[in-house]
């Protein structure tokens, strides 16, 4: 049974940061790809950043470039998302999601969330102004 387990959401100040990691379990993690998404209180869910099975191809949305980082520890099962400099519009639910995948990089679709097979069910990230 695939389960993914978002952990390290919380209340932080604007300009502080958070490290969110994504656990995985029941899958061949390095035969997949990672992305990070987010919705916000009556929005869509929007990507937020993505990284291929390898690492070697990674991702970011226009609104967290520079401010995020996405990484992967394939030994470990997890997928991480360091941000920094956070903003009162990065309060969100985030979630994980893994897509199994042959190639060594990210589908063109990697933003879609159609695109990824398997979600976990969210970690809160409030940032207060």
């Amino acid at each position: 049974q695939v389960q993914l387990v978002e952990s390290g959401g919380g209340l932080v100040q604007a300009g502080g940061s958070l490290r969110l990691a994504c656990t995985a379990s029941g899958l061949t993690f390095s035969s997949h790809a990672v992305g990070w998404f987010r919705q916000a209180p009556g929005q869509e869910r929007s990507f937020v950043a993505a990284i291929s099975r390898t690492g070697r191809t990674i991702r970011y949305a226009d609104p967290v470039k520079g401010r995020f980082t996405i990484a992967r520890d394939n030994v470990k099962n997890m997928v991480h998302l360091e941000m920094i400099s956070l903003k009162p519009e990065d309060t969100a639910v985030y979630y994980c999601g893994t897509a199994g995948t042959d190639s060594y990089y990210l589908g063109s679709d990697y933003y879609k969330d159609d695109y990824y097979d398997y979600w976990g069910r969210g970690t809160q990230v409030t940032v207060s102004s």
